[in-house]
């Protein structure tokens, strides 16, 4: 499954996966977005994402963190 810039919770869940002892309170959106772009099945333009979808993605992340 490729992913996207709206697959919000998927990606949220890949990171909580891929960086299990990071607490995403901690992370800066730049991090963010690199990490997302690396994640194994993203595949959508890097220079699509913007605050407000860095934003859901870190806060289903805490939420799941939590």
């Amino acid at each position: 499954m490729s992913l996207k810039w709206t697959d919000s919770r998927e990606i949220a869940l890949d990171l909580l996966e891929a960086y299990p002892d990071t607490d995403p309170k901690t992370v800066r959106f730049t991090d963010l977005h690199q990490w997302i772009c690396e994640l194994d099945g993203f595949d959508d333009d890097p220079k699509r994402s913007n605050e407000n979808i860095l934003e859901a993605i870190i806060m289903i992340w805490m939420d799941e963190f939590d």
